[in-house]
């Protein structure tokens, strides 16, 4: 069932954990440069997290049969697309490299989560149009996202911008998810359409005020195939080409979508330091 809120307050709490992710997400930006490591980034996830207040929910967070997750955040560099970790990646960053940070936090009750991507100096223009892509399909996914629409108009959406204007390739098997009081609810939410009914049960349900989701795409340059290696956290494209991975959290009200992490858009997200 999808997590709805019931209550002015219930709002209220769910931006200002949403809004504690933004403010993580401008303090690293202001943070990053080249010459750091994962490590370094996690840690100061940790202390910014700390000083807001708040903790990680994803640190020791377990999913199937994988081991509790070790870091402060979600760390992935180029060819991992998601769940990289703060060890996966000893070499520093440098110019050229796209960083993927997903940051979710607890606070007071209520969990917030979202991701943008960081590319480390001047951008080719196959990158820029990676990351144009991924910007563009949240946006004009999460206008989708209004009472009486059902879920399968924001895969739609997205689906055409990624794959028939730009011509990536949105990664198949990872989507978004319901939230609120728990990290993970449902409904599951697809980024792309389904093949078969039973590919994706919620992809036709309504979607009604007070639901309360984390929508994010993931895409590929070369693929949306990916590989993982046994019990562990990474995921990588099939094929290492590059990825970009953007997430924001949206209240679905009677008007239609509220973004809870507005203002994560505007982080200065190109390294030149």
């Amino acid at each position: 069932m999808t997590t709805a809120v019931r209550s002015h307050n219930d709002v209220e709490a769910a931006y200002t954990a949403a809004q504690k992710v933004v403010e993580t997400h401008h303090r690293i930006a202001a943070f990053l440069h080249e010459g750091l490591t994962l490590a370094q980034i996690d840690r100061f996830v940790f202390e910014t997290l700390e000083e807001l207040g708040c903790k990680s929910c994803f640190f020791k967070y377990r999913a199937g049969g994988l081991p509790p997750f070790p870091s402060q955040a979600c760390l992935s560099v180029n060819d991992c697309v998601v769940h990289g970790t703060a060890a996966y990646r000893l070499e520093p960053l440098k110019a050229g490299d796209v960083l993927k940070i997903d940051i979710g936090v607890r606070h007071k009750g209520w969990m917030g989560d979202a991701a943008w991507t960081y590319v480390f100096g001047e951008m080719t223009p196959q990158i820029k149009e990676l990351t144009d892509s991924g910007k563009e399909s949240l946006a004009k996914g999460i206008e989708q996202l209004r009472p009486g629409n059902t879920w399968l108009e924001w895969a739609k959406t997205v689906q055409r911008v990624v794959e028939e204007e730009y011509g990536f390739h949105l990664i198949r098997g990872l989507g978004g998810h319901g939230y609120g009081k728990k990290l993970h609810t449902s409904p599951w939410i697809s980024n792309v359409v389904p093949a078969h009914p039973n590919e994706w049960p919620d992809a036709n349900k309504t979607i009604e005020p007070g639901a309360l989701v984390a929508v994010e795409p993931m895409i590929g340059i070369g693929t949306g195939e990916i590989t993982q290696g046994h019990k562990q956290w990474p995921i990588f494209t099939a094929d290492r080409s590059n990825s970009v991975h953007y997430e924001h959290d949206v209240l679905v009200t009677s008007d239609g979508p509220r973004i809870l992490t507005e203002g994560l858009q505007d982080v200065q997200d190109v390294i030149t330091r």
